[in-house]
C-alpha cells in the first residue's frame, strides 16, 4: 500500500511539473527569438524524455518483480548462501563461487528463463549490477516469448 501512495505522489509531482515545465516552454517558444525558441523547445522534450526515461525503468521493474513472484510461486528463488562480511555484504569469493554454478547452470539451459533470473541475482551479488540488469533483461525477454500453456 505504501508503494502505491509513494507511486501517486511521483506521478502527481510529474504532472505538476510537466504542465509547469510545459507551460513555460510554450512561452518562451511564443517569444520568438532563435534562443527562446531552443530554449523552449529543450524544456519541452526534456521532461518527456525522463518521462520515458521514468517509464522504461518502472516497466523493467514491474516485468522483473512479476518473473520474482513465478518463480518464488514455483519454489525456484535462489536461497541466499552467501557468506557476509561484517558489515552485511555478499563476501566475494562466496559470491563468486554461486556466480560459478549459476553460469553452468545457464549454459547448461540458454533458453530458461529461470536460469537467467537466477544468473541475474549471481551477478547483483557479486556487485556487477550491469550484467545483472541484462540478465534479467534476458530472462524478461525469454518469459515473454515463452508459449502459453494450457
Amino acid at each position: 500500500m505504501r508503494a502505491k501512495a509513494t507511486y501517486a505522489i511521483t506521478a502527481a509531482v510529474l504532472i505538476v511539473h510537466l504542465v509547469l515545465a510545459g507551460s513555460r516552454g510554450v512561452l518562451l517558444v511564443r517569444h520568438g527569438t532563435p534562443l527562446t525558441v531552443a530554449f523552449g523547445a529543450a524544456v519541452l522534450v526534456l521532461p518527456l524524455l525522463g518521462l520515458w526515461f521514468l517509464w522504461k525503468n518502472t516497466s523493467f521493474v514491474r516485468r522483473a518483480h512479476r518473473l520474482a513472484a513465478e518463480l518464488d510461486a514455483e519454489g525456484g528463488l535462489p536461497v541466499d548462501e552467501l557468506l557476509r562480511t561484517p558489515a552485511g555484504r555478499p563476501d566475494r569469493a562466496s559470491a563468486d563461487a554461486v556466480f560459478r554454478r549459476r553460469r553452468a547452470e545457464t549454459e547448461r539451459a540458454p533458453e530458461d528463463w529461470r536460469c537467467w533470473f537466477r544468473l541475474a541475482v549471481a551477478y547483483h551479488d557479486a556487485r556487477d549490477t550491469p550484467r545483472a540488469r541484462r540478465a534479467i533483461q534476458r530472462a524478461i525477454a525469454l518469459h515473454d516469448a515463452k508459449p502459453a500453456r494450457g
